[in-house]
């Protein structure tokens, strides 16, 4: 167990004065109840959790060690308030203090996350977030513009994956503050002078990773105004991939790292010349086959196989004419016949009603002499009358008596 030197002249070693330390903090709080906001959430691949605890004065460090992590109900997130026990823990090596948590809750939601989704849902309600107001990624960009810090990890990724995928796409940088006060201006201002000079054909706004205190500045009012305003594309790039940003709502398209961003935007060289070669041979292949056919073709214009052709062509259409011909013939006589029927029967019709036909039966016409009226019964006539009677030839006068 440490202990503090004998006098107050005595000089502290650093392991010792830690040592002590440790003694006390462990021993004055090992079992304390924690209230606070979770920063800088970092889960690890073995199931350990390990984020910053902080309020308005004052943060500290903290971990939960998979065993009691695999208890929790909840999905902790960054600006999430939450109430926590554990014991307050010196690491040594770091000349750090951290508290150990043995069980969370939450506490209800931080005031960051709070704000954001205050702002999240005005900025929604304005329609900055619809989909219909995004438009698709250029296929081949000729330049790419970054808004981001000019010294961060992020610009060396994106530089180093578009020289690696495509050496004809050239990187415009438009530096700016990431982080602290005057960042969302900066950024604001870089996109806006993007669109001004028409810098790029496809814009990557964003930074590495960080709190979510770091990452605040690409979600306030006038960045996410910018975004939704630009003319050009904007890819939004904000930390890693569990971080997120109002940015990323009204970007035409979130990537989930700066990396991936540039993957995104700059198509691979080498697959665009296999695509167009590909094409190339397909195009040839298609106009090769098309040439072949059209050869075969004209082959058979020659005299003797367009004889052939015509022949073949003509011989059906004649055949069809001398049907026609006969049929029509036949059907000329056939009516003819008929006709030349129907007249004879006609013809003695009118012959069996003819006058002269009656009278040639023996019968005869009376009409008054004067008048050529027809005599039809004897009061038609008087006494004295001369009558005119016509037999089958000639005619006969008599006189009424």
């Amino acid at each position: 167990m440490a202990s503090l030197p004998p006098s107050a002249d005595s000089v502290f070693s650093v392991t010792s004065l830690t040592a002590f330390l440790r003694e006390i903090l462990e021993a004055t709080f090992s079992n304390i109840r924690l209230e606070g906001e979770i920063s800088n959430y970092r889960p690890n691949a073995s199931g350990h959790l390990y984020f910053t605890l902080k309020d308005e004065g004052a943060q500290i460090s903290a971990v939960m060690f998979r065993g009691r992590a695999a208890g929790l109900t909840f999905a902790p997130k960054d600006g999430m308030k939450v109430r926590c026990k554990g014991s307050i823990s010196v690491y040594a090596p770091r000349g750090n203090y951290q508290i150990i948590i043995t069980s969370m809750e939450i506490a209800g939601e931080g005031n960051i996350l709070q704000i954001l989704e205050q702002r999240k849902r005005k900025l929604a309600a304005e329609g900055l977030f619809a989909s219909e107001n995004k438009v698709p990624l250029p296929f081949f960009p000729r330049t790419v513009g970054v808004v981001t810090s000019p010294t961060g990890a992020a610009l060396r990724d994106i530089l180093q994956i578009t020289r690696r995928r495509n050496k004809c796409v050239s990187v415009v940088i438009l530096p700016a503050l990431v982080q602290g006060d005057g960042a969302a201006e900066t950024i604001a201002r870089q996109i806006q002078t993007a669109n001004d000079f028409d810098l790029c054909d496809v814009l990557i706004v964003g930074r590495g990773g960080g709190s979510l205190e770091d990452l605040l500045p690409f979600s306030e009012e006038c960045v996410v105004r910018a975004i939704a305003a630009s003319e050009i594309p904007v890819v939004s790039a904000v930390g890693h991939e569990i971080d997120w940003a109002l940015s990323d709502y009204a970007a035409d398209m979130r990537a989930p790292t700066p990396s991936a961003a540039a993957e995104l935007v700059v198509p691979i060289q080498s697959e665009i010349v296999q695509g167009i070669g590909s094409c190339k041979a397909e195009m040839y292949d298609a106009m090769t086959a098309k040439i072949d056919r059209l050869k075969l073709l004209v082959k058979s214009f020659d005299p003797y196989h367009m004889e052939v052709r015509f022949r073949t062509i003509e011989q059906p259409l004649l055949s069809r004419l001398d049907r026609a011909k006969v049929s029509l013939l036949e059907n000329m006589q056939r009516k003819a016949e008929e006709t030349k029927v129907r007249i004879e029967q006609c013809v003695q019709i009118l012959e069996s009603a003819s006058p002269k036909t009656i009278l040639a039966r023996g019968y005869a016409m009376v009409r008054d002499s004067e008048t050529k009226k027809i005599i039809r019964k004897p009061a038609d006539t008087a006494q004295g009358k001369t009558l005119e009677i016509i037999p089958a030839e000639g005619s006969i006068l008599a006189t009424v008596r």
